[in-house]
């Protein structure tokens, strides 16, 4: 079911009424009913909070709906809503009645980015028409553990199609199933993505928490550019089945949140190998006290506002205590991006291809990555009135990951980047922490060239994608009212000092300024 009808069908019922009709007057003591509470920046904690108080989970969906069908017409953020969602909210309020608790995500209404399969009466589409009809068998791994720890899926959100991966000349947000993705501070800017509708639903507060999915940057830059905390595991921290593949040595599903405890809440479901949250929420400004954390110089496009605005923070690090190490980067840190696009370019031929072969018939319109471009062209006034697929093409004529030059680039990525890169770093200046400006503000969208090129900020994101380090963003503020981010990395599998830095970095600034109520008005 779309959304649109299952939004229609909400607004005939009337949700908070219809809801309040199917409780009798026993119950209506203990019952709150959606008009009752405003999702509006609400943490899991305070949803648990408004849970143990008697508000209903199936409440807390409904105004989450209505908050969805009153604003995102404007972001289009959320590609489909799940018409289950009412119906699993009120099963996980009867087993918290029952005295059955899963958990801290029991009843929290989460959003999938529409890359990531789930068993519900949604398809998965990677906003391309090609899988418009492409409903799961089964939950994506890490959905399997986000639903038995009481998660509601909301829905999924909108992003740029095939996750950013078909034409040199995209805008982020786009894709032919959900058009385009605004920002959450201003919907003629720019969401960055691909994880671009998780972003803006999260920002937005359309959920609790959104899951995004990065191979590089997906993750981390439409968290940064709309003012909410993205959060990249560690590359092999979380199972990849299910989710549409780009490439499976540096993709990696992760959660989007509005601060480093719900993020964390999250992660530690989805993890293979799930980790205890307590230290993440008590962390305080004062652990910062005697951290080495390495500056990582910002790209010399970067905006000067928003370079100030970086150095605020990292000012205020040492005011906290922190050693802050000025790092001069090696030049295989300098320059990977050749090497990595070719990688990618043979990992995703054979990932797509596998991926559409496996589909049933009746849930795909091409099994391979060259029907899918010929789909493309057939349908090119639907999939391609604005850009291209010259990635597309470029990839279908690689050949298999046996072949010299996929290898030599592979070794390349991960001797300049890792071993002599980012391990160096960390060993070299013994750091606790890598830390670098974040690109920003958002730009204009622009239908006619796309993304730009170089947005000044610095490559350390990509660097800890490629290396499958684990990386985060944190938002530091506004720069002419747009957010801008900073980025945090640790070494490989160092995920939970990573969350617990990320943490004392949040609690001593403080920099998430939420949007404005009625971005509209601009």
């Amino acid at each position: 079911m779309r959304r649109r009808q299952f939004m229609g069908r909400l607004a005939s019922l009337g949700v908070a009424a219809a809801i309040a009709r199917n409780f009798n007057l026993a119950q209506a003591n203990t019952f709150k009913i959606a008009t009752d509470v405003d999702p509006t920046e609400l943490s899991i904690a305070a949803l648990q909070d408004l849970f143990a108080n008697g508000f209903q989970s199936e409440a807390i969906v409904a105004g989450y709906l209505a908050r969805i069908e009153r604003e995102d017409p404007l972001f289009k953020s959320v590609i489909a809503v799940n018409p289950r969602a009412i119906e699993i909210a009120r099963a996980l309020d009867l087993e918290r009645r029952a005295g059955r608790n899963r958990g801290a995500l029991h009843g929290v209404p989460i959003l999938l980015k529409d890359n990531i399969e789930s068993f519900d009466p949604m398809p998965t589409t990677a906003g391309s028409l090609a899988l418009a009809r492409s409903q799961a068998t089964r939950d994506a791994d890490l959905v399997a553990r986000l639903r038995a720890a009481g998660a509601v899926i909301l829905g999924k959100t909108n992003l740029s199609e095939w996750a950013n991966f078909r034409s040199t000349r995209s805008m982020s947000g786009w894709s032919a199933v959900g058009g385009q993705t605004g920002n959450a501070y201003d919907p003629k800017r720019n969401p960055s993505g691909s994880s671009s509708g998780s972003a803006t639903a999260t920002a937005r507060s359309f959920c609790a928490v959104a899951i995004g999915t990065e191979t590089d940057g997906s993750i981390l830059s439409p968290a940064a550019l709309n003012g909410i905390v993205g959060f990249k595991p560690t590359q092999t921290r979380v199972g990849g089945r299910g989710v549409i593949p780009l490439s499976p040595r540096q993709d990696v599903a992760g959660p989007m949140g509005r601060n480093v405890a719900d993020v964390a809440a999250v992660a530690a479901v989805m993890f293979d190998e799930p980790f205890d949250v307590a230290p993440i929420w008590q962390a305080s400004a004062d652990s910062l006290q005697g951290r080495r954390i390495g500056w990582w110089p910002g790209s010399p496009n970067l905006r000067p506002d928003v370079l100030a605005q970086c150095n605020l923070v990292r000012d205020l690090l040492v005011t906290k205590g922190a050693e802050i190490v000025e790092l001069t980067l090696p030049m295989g840190l300098q320059q990977f991006g050749a090497a990595e696009f070719l990688a990618l370019l043979y990992e995703f031929k054979q990932a797509i291809d596998t991926y559409l072969s496996g589909l049933a018939p009746m849930r795909r319109e091409a099994r391979s990555l060259a029907e899918l471009i010929e789909f493309n062209r057939r349908e090119a006034a639907r999939e391609m009135p604005l850009f291209g697929q010259e990635i597309f093409e470029q990839a279908v004529v690689c050949g298999p990951l046996t072949e010299p030059k996929y290898l030599d680039a592979v070794r390349s990525l991960q001797q300049s980047v890792d071993v002599d890169g980012l391990a160096a770093l960390f060993d070299q200046s013994t750091l606790d922490l890598i830390v670098a400006p974040g690109s920003g503000p958002a730009e204009l969208i622009d239908p006619i060239w796309g993304n730009r090129r170089d947005t000044g900020g610095s490559s350390l994101g990509s660097a800890a994608a490629v290396a499958g380090y684990p990386s985060l963003t944190l938002p530091v503020g506004l720069v002419r009212d747009m957010p801008v981010g900073l980025t945090l990395v640790t070494r490989r599998n160092d995920d939970v000092p990573l969350l617990q830095l990320a943490a004392a970095i949040e609690k001593a600034t403080n920099g998430r300024i939420p949007p404005e109520k009625n971005a509209d008005a601009r």
